[in-house]
């Protein structure tokens, strides 16, 4: 079952990426798993958009207590 969220009154696509991404910067990949909505800037209240899976980068350049792993 895809993730969802209901949208406020004056949510913007970069707001609701940031609200249920954690970043602004995937809001591309929001709109992309909207596509009945891409022409939206401004949302009423009570849209249900469905938010995609985001693959978390994984970096190998950092040392190990800043990688998450042992």
């Amino acid at each position: 079952m895809a993730n969802t969220y209901t949208t406020i009154q004056g949510d913007t696509w970069d707001s609701i990426a940031y609200k249920a991404l954690g970043s602004e910067y995937y809001m591309t990949n929001l709109i992309e798993a909207n596509p009945d909505h891409r022409e939206r800037v401004i949302f009423p209240a009570g849209i249900a958009l469905t938010i995609p899976e985001i693959a978390t980068p994984t970096t190998k350049n950092l040392p190990p207590w800043k990688r998450g792993g042992s």
